[in-house]
Order: C-alpha cells, then structure tokens, then sequence
C-alpha cells in the first residue's frame, strides 16, 4: 500500500486463518527522493493530458461495453452465454525499450466487465513486457494454432496500421517466429487524411496513379528500424507523418508521396520475408491492408514466386483476424495457459497474459 503522503510502500504479511487477522511480517520501503518529486509533480492538478487520458480510459470502456451489448443483441445472445470477452484495448504509446520499457492500451475492463456482466480479460501486453519481451506481436500463437500448415511452411502477414509477420515452419519442433516490419496502413491512411480528407485511400486507387520516387523511398527504408533484428516491434510513436515530413525534399508530388509509401509497405515487407522466412511457400494476408488491391498486386510481384492469398480463402475474415485471435488468448489465460511466444516477443519465459475482471457475482 501507498497513500497520499507519498512516503513510501507499505507491505505487510498478514494470516487470515484465523477468525482474528494476524500481522506475520512488515516492512516499510520509503521512496527514492526523485520518484516520490515525480510522483507529486504529476498529483498537481496542472496537467490536463493526465486528465484527457483517464477520460479517455473511461469513455472507451464505455464504448467498448455498448459494442459488446450490440452484437449480442444482434447475435440473439445472452450476457450469460459468454465465458469471457477478450479486450485489447486501444494503444496510445507503445514503448518496448531503455531501463523502464512499457506499453499503454486505454479502454477500462472494469467498466466494461460491470457494464456487460461478463468477466473480461485485458491488459495482454505489460506481462509480457515485465518478463523481458517486446508486448508485441503477441497474434502469431493464435496464427500457429489456427494456420499452421503440416507439409509446407507459411508465413501470416498482418496488413494492420502496423505491418507484421508470423513465420509458421511446417516441422512442429521448429519455434514459430514473427515481428513488425514496418508500416502497413498507417501513413497511407494519414497521407490521405492529410491531402485528401479521405480516412484512407480505396483501394489504393490514389496511389496507383502516382509515381513511386526511388530516392524517396531509399531515404526511407533508410530508418534504422528496418535493420534491426528480431525482436522487434513499432508503432506509431515512430511512423508517423513527423517521420515522413523529415525525409522530404519538397519536390514531390502529394500522389507520388502516396505511391512511394506504398512500395514502401510492399518492399520493407517482401525483404522481410526473403530474409527471414525464405523457405515459405506462400503467404496469407489479413488486415485492412487486404482490401488496398494495389497493395496487394505490388506484394504480389515482390513476394513471388510465393503465393499470396487472402485468409478469406481458408475461410477467415481478414478483418476478423486479430479480434478472434484476443478472444482465443482470452481463453488462454482462463484456462491458466500462456499466450506469448518468447521466440517471437524475446520475453524470458512463457507468460499467461492479461488481467481478468470478473463479471458480476
């Protein structure tokens, strides 16, 4: 326990065997002088982003909630036939490195378990973190325990915001692997929002009518992360329109912009794949990114002579991917099993992942 003096922590070992509670142990740990400045500094009323973040928590719990609520309704479903719901939440910094790595996802499971009734698990990602790992990607043990070929290796490519591989090897004794290799709809989506006031840009028919600029692309797979071994992961924090701005000359066309950051989607992905997941026969895509088909032609042609396929074509939503894929670690966690992949986060061991907040009693 910590209270408002901001002193310290309170620990204590207390034995409930008896009907009268019994204090076995105590210790108190005072705070480290430039923690507890911090921690008073941050208390003062004077920051509003504080602020707009817990509000945000909540007004995303509730949404999160309401969402719930509408699809059982449309499912014909009642809150008591659900085990549990699996809720990722929604990240607003992920920050896997240096000496106090974390990640943020922003949607309270407390409201959302009170507001459903159903017990909800959340919070996936910080355990992993806390055991060594990037919290990230955390979607290839479900990608190997619903794709996982048993004659030819594949590899799951994730058309998100962020881009992502899983490498599923054939041979059950090989680990499966997997990372972020960049950007996938990110900039594209921002780059129209920016020059188009469009959310994104349909069916890539924006960029397929623009000129991909080979310096500009150069400049940016420049980016050290490209480089970088896994484990690895990204986000937003680092692509985003700021880090496209600082690689621009000024002479570019806004169309061409958008061509080039589509080659640059494709490229940073098929050399991923060359690299680390030669052997794979083919690749299948989910995401939004699915349905960019000039996306999707120019991966195409990078990643032959591989196969590139929609998991629609096994019978999967390519949208419904990633959402199936907390549900299944949702269940994972209830049933007291790990979720995370060390092989693919770097986390020291095998984790259960997420908090569980039980629905109503």
């Amino acid at each position: 326990m910590s209270g408002t003096s901001l002193d310290g922590v309170d620990a204590l070992l207390v034995d409930f065997a008896a009907e009268q509670p019994r204090i076995r142990a105590a210790c108190h740990t005072p705070y480290p002088p430039e923690l507890r400045a911090e921690l008073l500094e941050l208390s003062h009323a004077s920051h509003p982003e504080l602020h707009r973040l817990a509000q945000l928590d909540v007004m995303l719990g509730e949404l999160y909630a309401a969402g719930v609520r509408r699809l059982l309704d449309e499912a014909g479903a009642a809150a008591a036939d659900i085990r549990a719901i699996g809720s990722h939440g929604q990240t607003v910094r992920h920050h896997p490195h240096g000496p106090h790595p974390y990640t943020l996802q922003l949607g309270d499971p407390n409201i959302i378990a009170e507001r459903t009734g159903i017990t909800t698990v959340a919070d996936f990602r910080r355990r992993d973190i806390a055991a060594g790992g990037q919290g990230a990607p955390l979607v290839p043990a479900f990608h190997a325990a619903l794709f996982r070929h048993p004659d030819h290796a594949r590899v799951i490519l994730n058309l998100g915001g962020i881009a992502n591989i899983t490498v599923l090897p054939h041979q059950a004794q090989v680990p499966v692997t997997g990372f972020d290799t960049g950007p996938g709809n990110a900039l594209l989506d921002g780059w129209s929002a920016r020059h188009c006031g469009t959310p994104y840009d349909a069916a890539g028919r924006w960029a397929g009518g623009g000129t991909s600029s080979p310096r500009l692309l150069q400049r940016l797979l420049d980016e050290p992360y490209f480089a970088l071994p896994p484990p690895k992961s990204t986000g937003r924090e680092l692509f985003n329109l700021a880090w496209l701005d600082a690689r621009l000359d000024g002479t570019e066309t806004p169309q061409d912009v958008q061509a080039t950051l589509l080659e640059l989607t494709a490229a940073s992905v098929a050399r991923a794949v060359a690299e680390y997941a030669a052997g794979a026969r083919e690749v299948l895509a989910c995401g939004g990114g699915v349905y960019n088909s000039a996306l999707m032609a120019r991966l195409a042609v990078l990643l032959g002579p591989r196969a590139l396929l929609s998991t629609a074509e096994l019978g999967v939503d390519p949208q419904a991917v990633e959402a199936m894929a907390f549900a299944w670690l949702a269940r994972e966690t209830l049933a007291g099993r790990p979720g995370n992949l060390p092989a693919v986060t770097g986390a020291a061991h095998p984790v259960m992942l997420g908090g569980i907040y039980r629905g109503r009693l």
